[in-house]
């Protein structure tokens, strides 16, 4: 039985490198999964903050804007909804009775 000798490569061998990568920065961005852009009730986008939170410039509780779903899908800022709930009860776009789904920040 012969043994067979593993190939080798030499670094003359081998070709030359086209380019190579010394940093490498990656970048992402996300959004929610909704088709809601903008809040019905304030006109802001739902990612940026409320008026109202915009107004106390940093004093509310925990410096963060939440955004409210309700069973028909459409999407507001906490703040926004809650002072819609106190004069009716029923979603600003449809009409239909408000009810939460989920809420996020």
């Amino acid at each position: 039985m012969a043994e067979e000798e593993a190939p080798t490569t030499s670094k003359a061998a081998r070709p030359a490198k086209r380019f190579e990568i010394k940093k490498w920065n990656a970048v992402a961005t996300w959004t929610w999964d909704i088709a809601v852009d903008n809040c019905a009730i304030c006109r802001n986008n739902i990612m940026e903050q409320c008026i109202e939170c915009q107004a106390s410039q940093g004093q509310g509780p925990g410096g963060e804007c939440t955004t409210a779903w309700g069973i028909c899908n459409h999407a507001f800022h906490f703040h926004c909804i809650s002072r819609w709930l106190k004069t009716r009860n029923v979603c600003p776009l449809d009409n239909t009775p408000w009810d939460y789904q989920r809420m996020g920040s």
